[in-house]
């Protein structure tokens, strides 16, 4: 094998490996009709490049009457196809072999019987040393009515290595044929000859006319440079300008591969057809981290990250009314309507309390919603199929996410009768205050009735609480206390307060966190794969171009 033919070989085999990738991962992307022929024609070049390679697979194909079984004769010199005027004449496809050795499991490949089988391998060959290493074929007519030979024509036409059309004057234009065939072979130029066969029924000016006239059709028709051999099959005319076409085919033994790159260049202007890579956008196989941070936001409103922390921070500061507050201020608060019902905190508080009974729910149609942006805005300027693709992954999980994000939000929300234990310090603190205001105004009624007014005498022991010079002591430690004990409680007010601050924070930072983790398992992840995928399909894509 020569240098030029394992460099093509190697540049072929990437083709394929970048089809092969295409096969993959276009299930649901592409055309399943033109999946399927892309992977058959990974099998057929698979099976082919591992059979011999010093062999020029060519078939001779035609229709009925076109005289192809005697141009095989002709061409090989033995009468070896049935000749007659019985249509079709060739019911199996027959074979001639130049150089036999290595060439038997390619002719297994082409299920070609071993009753049709000859070999030209013989020193008496003279003059055709150049044609070593050729399979000629006789197909069957493709237009047979049976349909037996139909379909094996049709299936030999498909795999050789280089097709020979044997047409003749009367119906070298016929629909079938053009249309079944060199119409969707066109772009397979330099493995396509045409023969003009039967050209003694023609006179020169009218072989002229009818060569001219098949050049315009085949151009019309995709085929760029057609190669046109005039033959006469019965007189021998052209048979010898058609075995050198044959013989610089078969030496260059590139053959082979020209078919396979023909058929690959045809598959992939298909499939640039369906999922063009021009302008095609590429994006990261990432989601960013605005998107992550977007997505997060999103998914916290619906499920109301912070309405909920709002309503902990009010009802915690609200209750701690109950424990850090001047006891004066909360007996006095109780002649008042209750502050609960006029702020509508107590539903807050039922609320948050709910929350810790697993009744958190988030509003399927918002987490939808923010799942969509996501998809959006990753698929502009995407193939349709693609952007529904993203957008599949993006909800592959949408009946569970709503689901998930309340389970995970319910497991960290705040037990709202927990109470700190420097509440219940201060409570002590408070009531231990009280004790004092009330003593002291015990000890000021004493003094002014026993040492003021004089209404009687204090039993022994007892006389310093009656005692008018006690008097402003005793009322300065009265206001000291009442003092103390205000001045405690907007302290502990404010500590309250920004503890609540703290504690929401605290909360919606725990709450975005496990947002974000669901998100990403249940949503990025997914999308992320499918980008993936986006991204190497298109690199297969551009890698199946060469």
């Amino acid at each position: 094998m020569s240098v030029g033919t394992t460099q093509t070989r190697q540049g072929l085999g990437g083709r394929l490996a970048a089809l092969s990738r295409i096969v993959e991962l276009g299930p649901g992307r592409v055309d399943p009709k033109l999946l399927t022929e892309s992977g058959q024609l990974l099998l057929r070049a698979g099976d082919r490049l591992k059979l011999s390679s010093e062999h020029t697979v060519v078939a001779l194909a035609g229709g009925t009457g076109s005289g192809k079984s005697t141009l095989f004769n002709s061409v090989s010199g033995l009468e070896l196809s049935p000749t007659g005027v019985r249509r079709p004449t060739t019911a199996r496809a027959h074979a001639c072999v130049w150089g036999l050795d290595g060439a038997g499991p390619l002719l297994d490949w082409l299920q070609i019987q071993w009753r049709h089988r000859f070999a030209r391998a013989s020193a008496l060959d003279k003059g055709e040393s150049g044609l070593h290493g050729l399979i000629l074929l006789d197909l069957p007519d493709h237009d047979s009515i049976r349909a037996l030979t139909d379909s094996e024509a049709d299936r030999l036409i498909q795999i050789a290595d280089l097709v020979v059309w044997v047409l003749d004057p009367q119906k070298y234009a016929d629909a079938s044929t053009h249309r079944r065939y060199v119409t969707e072979l066109a772009g397979h130029d330099a493995v396509t000859i045409f023969v003009l066969n039967q050209i003694d029924r023609l006179s020169p000016e009218e072989l002229a006319e009818c060569v001219a006239d098949l050049n315009d059709l085949l151009r019309r028709e995709g085929v760029e440079a057609p190669i046109i051999v005039p033959t006469s099959a019965t007189r021998g005319e052209g048979v010898d300008e058609l075995r050198a076409v044959l013989a610089e085919t078969v030496v260059r033994r590139r053959a082979a591969v020209q078919r396979l790159e023909a058929d690959l260049d045809r598959i992939t202007i298909r499939l640039l057809k369906a999922m063009p890579d021009e302008g095609v956008p590429v994006p990261a196989s990432t989601v960013d981290d605005a998107r992550r941070i977007g997505l997060t936001d999103a998914l916290c409103d619906a499920v109301g990250v912070p309405a909920l922390g709002e309503a902990m921070e009010n009802v915690y500061g609200v209750r701690s009314v109950e424990w850090v507050g001047w006891p004066y201020t909360r007996w006095a608060a109780k002649l008042r309507p209750d502050p609960l019902n006029s702020l509508r905190l107590g539903d807050l508080k039922d609320e948050i309390r709910g929350v810790k009974g697993g009744s958190v729910s988030a509003q399927a149609a918002e987490v939808d919603n923010a799942v969509r942006a996501l998809s959006d805005g990753l698929t502009a300027g995407m193939h349709e199929a693609w952007q529904n693709g993203i957008r599949e992954a993006a909800r592959s999980n949408s009946a569970e996410l709503p689901q998930l994000l309340s389970g995970e939000l319910t497991e960290i929300a705040p037990r709202l009768d927990r109470v700190p234990a420097w509440w219940r310090l201060l409570l002590v603190w408070q009531y231990f205050l009280v004790l004092l205001f009330l003593a002291g105004i015990a000890w000021l009624g004493t003094a002014l009735a026993y040492g003021v007014f004089e209404m009687g005498t204090l039993p022994p022991g007892l006389e310093v609480f009656g005692e008018t010079a006690s008097l402003p002591w005793v009322g300065l430690m009265v206001l000291s206390v009442l003092g103390l004990g205000l001045l405690t409680a907007v302290a502990s007010r404010n500590f309250v307060m920004l503890g609540a601050g703290n504690e929401r924070d605290r909360l919606e930072r725990e709450m975005r966190r496990r947002v974000g983790a669901v998100a990403s398992t249940t949503v990025i992840e997914p999308v992320e794969r499918e980008l993936a995928r986006y991204n190497e399909f298109y690199s297969a894509l551009r890698g199946v171009r060469g």
